[in-house]
């Protein structure tokens, strides 16, 4: 379901001043948030509950400062964006999944998404994965833009994907081709 990233200008923080980190369960409620003002169709909180300990489970951050309620749909909260991607054991060529990334929508358009990203394939190559895949909406071009320029590559399309009958294209890059410069 990724794709919710980098759509638009405005915010808080410059890209530069957040901190990337791992989420804990503190962060559960801005990133359910965020899920809800980003996608028609959101993950249930429980999803993001199981997947809390996966390696690449990441918030995007502002610290201390917090920021204030916006019209953007989100509350108050510190976390301006995530992305949820976890690690399956393949015989010994394990595959990364990056399943969610979002972005706030008062924090788009300055680069977070693709920190997001970046981080999150430094970390599911620590963790074992030789390559990682993604879903995206068929009709995301912006997001399928932002993969490309990382290195994915169309893989296939699925019919009716996703819930309400849109199509994905499913993209993969192989982290031995991932350009280190980049993490």
């Amino acid at each position: 379901m990724p794709g919710g990233e980098d759509d638009a200008d405005g915010g808080a923080e410059p890209a530069s001043s957040v901190e990337i980190r791992p989420a804990t369960r503190a962060d559960l409620l801005d990133v359910f948030r965020i899920e809800k003002a980003v996608f028609e169709q959101p993950w249930p909180f429980a999803a993001f509950e199981r997947l809390l300990e996966a390696p690449a489970f990441l918030v995007a951050d502002v610290g201390e400062t917090g920021l204030p309620a916006g019209d953007d749909g989100v509350a108050a909260g510190n976390a301006l964006g995530y992305v949820v991607a976890d690690v399956t054991p393949n015989h010994g060529r394990d595959i990364g999944h990056v399943k969610d990334i979002a972005v706030r929508p008062g924090a788009q358009g300055r680069g977070l998404g693709r920190r997001l990203l970046r981080e999150s394939l430094g970390e599911l190559a620590a963790a074992g994965a030789a390559v990682v895949k993604l879903e995206v909406r068929e009709s995301n071009h912006r997001a399928q833009s932002l993969y490309a320029d990382e290195g994915f590559e169309p893989a296939r399309r699925i019919q009716r994907y996703y819930a309400d009958g849109e199509a994905a294209f499913v993209m993969a890059l192989d982290l031995n081709s991932w350009p280190a410069e980049r993490a």
